[in-house]
């Protein structure tokens, strides 16, 4: 495959490249379609993306519809056929905004501005379309052989939100038709296991614009899940010495200030009352629960002996995030996190560490994600140290390098993300992604070498004198509600026995079974088991057919044959048939299957 550089020389495409280069030259003819159909549209960015491509644009007071969309699509397709060789061409940096002034490009003469040490900029230009862009590009339009316009959204210009909201238009491209279509039939086995699909079949969880975006309700088949959950999560922590503490769901302005808080993370708060009023109490709440659990900490004075000092606590968490970034459980604005925080002394560092990675992993694997978690060891950015991020260049460093020392003792494999740490010290990010390849952080485990100071949270050493710790923050499991999106996806709502809303249904084949049924399930039920009967007046193949979709694991079917040996006979979701077994031998079989929390 051809590809032009933007000093005009022609080569051959490194294979590892080449799916870049196509969707940044799609992106490319998208705009100059869009730019045919309205001429008034002003361009921003439009890059190349990991899944395929997109771009910004204004297009003033202009709405686009799914047919819009179909429509530029079709224009793009004219624009290949039409096999406009595609040209690069460098000019001095004031030809350069000149041309670009001339053309209307009001986006691109104020992003010009803000490099300001550029000298020159480099365009592509294929026909009457010229965008500023550093390439390379395909050498002619018709070498784009397969690409669809997938969606629009909402998106800032330089992801702002003081500035304004522009219409992003994303699509795909591939090398050839069967990749296009290979995707699209992905896609559409995406969209069957989505988990706000699958959800809302089986009467998990429900929102309501009413109430209000990002905030989910959970039915009681999905708060039966959530509780399984969490009494996993709490159980393994005791036994690894979590002290379980409840603290409040707010708390005042000077908590945060305390924290840093304020000054980092206001923007994704929400607070109740006048900040600026001091003659009046103001509260937020709260995005995380580290200050309120350094408060615990600080109830008495503690020794070194005390630590390590390991609090947990199921918290309810309030995040202001934009109503354009909320989807379904994975993104939220009140979520549930099995969240905590580890005191200790230097000295203990990294055997924590390990614990908590320990933990995560353990937890992670039970439930049947960590084989598809990826790490992320997530750090600052240098340049910008006096805005986002607390402490000293040598205070980051020093926990970098502790960082990235426990990381390598404990053979971790990760990909380093710049600007991805929280203000106080860098974290491991563990990640996943749903079904459409959105990647999000799953679970955290972060070294907080600053905050200990803010609050004054010494211990007192061997020695009699005071000391600070160092804290480990951390969950086990993630927030729930995206713990619980990731595994409805996972199992296409299948979930593993031990966490389903109802683990077994009995099938009486006829009334004369009813009866018999009833008894048996109230044995179940004394078991500890989820358990209903299907007593409707209805066909057995009916019955079985529909407790198959509903995803029961197992179905007891219920004969005479059945109640004059004392016997079920079961299936399984799956078709399994296996056979006639005593109640006790299924109850046996079933405590094996929920109390070893197997993947089935």
């Amino acid at each position: 495959m051809k590809i032009i550089y933007k000093d005009g020389h022609v080569d051959e495409c490194p294979q590892d490249q080449e799916l870049h280069v196509i969707r940044h030259t799609a992106a490319h003819v998208m705009a100059q379609a869009i730019k045919r159909l309205y001429p008034e549209a002003d361009f921003a960015f439009g890059p190349a993306t990991e899944n395929g491509f997109y771009y910004d644009v204004d297009l003033g007071d202009t709405k686009l519809t799914d047919e819009d969309l179909a429509n530029i699509e079709k224009e793009m397709r004219k624009i290949t056929k039409e096999n406009l060789a595609i040209k690069p061409f460098i000019l001095p940096r004031a030809e350069a905004v000149k041309l670009m002034e001339e053309r209307h490009e009001n986006y691109k003469v104020e992003h010009m501005a803000d490099l300001a040490d550029e000298t020159e900029f480099s365009f592509f230009q294929q026909g009457e379309y010229v965008d500023m862009c550093i390439g390379p590009h395909l050498t002619y339009t018709k070498a784009l052989k397969a690409f669809k316009i997938t969606q629009q959204s909402g998106a800032y210009w330089k992801n702002d939100k003081e500035n304004k909201m522009l219409t992003r238009i994303n699509g795909v491209a591939f090398h050839n038709q069967e990749e296009l279509d290979a995707w699209e039939k992905e896609q559409q086995e995406a969209r069957e296991r989505d988990h706000r699909k699958i959800g809302k079949e089986m009467g998990l969880f429900m929102t309501d614009d009413l109430v209000g975006r990002g905030l989910p309700m959970f039915l009681p088949a999905g708060y039966t899940v959530w509780q399984e959950l969490e009494n996993y999560i709490k159980e393994k922590e005791r036994a690894r010495g979590y002290l379980h503490v409840m603290t409040p769901c707010i708390g005042t302005v000077n908590l945060y200030k305390t924290s840093g808080h304020w000054d980092h993370y206001l923007d994704g708060m929400f607070v109740l009352g006048d900040p600026y009023d001091e003659t009046k109490e103001c509260f937020a709440l709260r995005p995380m629960t580290c200050p309120f659990q350094y408060q615990v900490y600080l109830n008495r004075q503690r020794s070194y002996r005390d630590l390590p000092m390991r609090l947990g606590e199921t918290s309810t968490l309030f995040r202001n995030e934009d109503s354009g970034e909320m989807h379904g459980l994975i993104r939220v604005r009140q979520f549930t996190i099995s969240e905590g925080h580890l005191v200790l002394r230097p000295d203990q560092l990294e055997e924590e560490f390990k614990g908590c990675l320990a933990l995560a992993k353990y937890c992670l694997g039970t439930v049947g994600l960590l084989d598809k978690c990826t790490f992320r060891f997530s750090q600052w950015d240098p340049a910008n140290p006096n805005n986002k991020y607390e402490g000293t260049a040598e205070q980051w460093d020093h926990a970098q390098s502790t960082m990235e020392k426990i990381l390598k003792d404990l053979d971790v494999h990760y990909s380093i993300g710049i600007d991805e740490a929280a203000f106080y010290g860098p974290k491991l990010d563990i990640q996943y992604k749903n079904v459409y390849g959105k990647e999000d952080t799953l679970v955290t485990i972060q070294i907080d070498m600053l905050l200990a100071e803010r609050f004054g949270m010494y211990y007192i050493d061997e020695n009699g004198n005071k000391a600070l710790p160092y804290i480990i923050h951390r969950t086990s499991l993630g927030c729930y509600e995206r713990t619980l999106a990731y595994l409805i996806e996972e199992y296409a709502g299948a979930l593993p026995t031990w966490m389903m809303p109802e683990q077994v249904r009995l099938l009486p084949i006829t009334d004369r079974a009813a009866d018999y049924c009833a008894q048996q399930a109230q044995q179940l039920r004394s078991e500890g088991f989820r358990v209903e009967v299907d007593s409707r007046n209805e066909k057995i193949g009916k019955k079985i057919r529909e407790a198959t979709l509903e995803k029961i694991p197992y179905m007891l079917v219920v004969g005479d044959r059945d109640m004059e040996a004392g016997t079920v006979s079961v299936r399984t979701r799956t078709g399994e048939d296996l056979g006639a077994m005593t109640v006790a031998d299924f109850t046996a079989m079933l405590h094996e299957v929920v109390d070893q929390k197997l993947k089935k």
